[in-house]
């Protein structure tokens, strides 16, 4: 039976609409999403101000971030809370931007710069400054930073021999990771107990002594490199379609690869030094941002606004939940750990490659 060509022609416009309509759909449901999670981080930012041993109102709390005196408030807030609140902004948002980069560029929600041995390269390095060089504050700080930087560059120069291959160098990645750690039990083994106090309380990645000089240079390297990023989200969101698809799409892959994997690196750097490897917010963000905002969406701000949610709420979570204080890395690293285990075994049961 023929099909004439008005029914045909009909047929075409029908598909092509509800294309249309589909991706009109995902994008209210992406915009939407990002916007819930925007709102979020905005109020959970302000709750961090505001809630504590001495509750101040919001009207006391407007006031001294706009520069006024306010008797009590002025310290508590503006010297206390508003630089660890900044903080955990900025480093939930480094944080979750560059485990997304890395899992997308990849195609691997392994692919986390906590699993494959960049976070394991700033606390290496920083453990070293503490340990056998006796450094303490912004040393410690920059040494992160530079072992950072150095164990990504190392990790990608082993796995570009005979072609880029994500698969390569996650496990490579795991495999560096597992040395490191290595190299920080020796350390610790024959660490003095005063040392490995401060070595472990950095380790673990804690807000506990956030303050403006380890703001700042997150901060700007936040300003510069996020926009940047957000810039070519498009571009990043079609090398999830695999290398020749986003070739032929017009998106230069091996610079683009090159950009993003040298932002994502260089926020993590600057969020670890900052603050320590904060465990799992990379690795989460990412995937939960998925979830909320559905297929084919493009996951950076969502991904930066999940990770800081997480650390936010976590840093809450370990100051007034529990009898005691506990650092932001041990919540965040009770809550990714289940979610790595389950991970793991829904990939085992569907068959699926990690």
């Amino acid at each position: 039976m023929r099909t004439a060509p008005g029914q045909a022609a009909g047929d075409h416009r029908s598909d092509a609409a509800a294309i249309i309509a589909g991706r009109k759909a995902r994008h209210r449901t992406h915009a939407t999403t990002t916007i819930v999670l925007g709102i979020l981080v905005f109020a959970l930012f302000a709750t961090v101000l505001m809630v504590g041993k001495t509750f101040y109102g919001p009207g006391d709390v407007i006031q001294v971030i706009l520069g006024q005196t306010v008797p009590g408030a002025s310290f508590t807030v503006g010297e206390l809370r508003l630089p660890r609140a900044v903080l955990a902004v900025l480093s939930g948002l480094a944080f979750g931007i560059a485990g997304v980069c890395f899992q997308t560029l990849l195609r691997n929600p392994l692919a986390s710069p906590d699993i494959i041995g960049i976070s394991g390269g700033a606390g290496a390095a920083a453990v070293i400054g503490i340990i056998v060089l006796s450094l303490n504050g912004p040393m410690v700080s920059l040494l992160a930073l530079g072992g950072a930087l150095l164990t990504a560059g190392v990790i990608y120069l082993l796995s570009i021999k005979g072609g880029f291959a994500g698969t390569r160098l996650i496990l490579i990645g795991i495999g560096v990771a597992a040395m490191l750690q290595s190299v920080i039990s020796y350390l610790l083994s024959r660490a003095a107990q005063w040392d490995i106090q401060t070595a472990m309380q950095w380790l673990t990645g804690s807000l506990n002594n956030a303050s403006w000089e380890r703001v700042m240079p997150l901060a700007l390297a936040a300003a510069v490199i996020v926009p940047v990023m957000l810039l070519r989200g498009r571009a990043m969101g079609a090398m999830q379609l695999g290398d020749d698809s986003a070739a032929g799409l017009g998106v230069r892959v091996n610079s683009t690869r090159l950009l993003f994997i040298l932002g994502a690196v260089a926020l993590l750097a600057f969020a670890t030094a900052a603050t320590g490897p904060i465990a799992f917010v990379a690795f989460m963000a990412g995937p939960i941002a998925a979830r909320l905002t559905g297929p084919g969406a493009n996951l950076l701000l969502p991904s930066a606004f999940v990770g800081a949610v997480l650390v936010l709420g976590s840093d809450m979570i370990g100051q007034f939940a529990f009898g005691e204080r506990y650092p932001v890395g041990v919540i965040t690293g009770v809550l990714g750990a289940p979610y790595l285990i389950y991970l793991l075994v829904r990939t085992n049961r569907s068959g699926g490659s990690l």
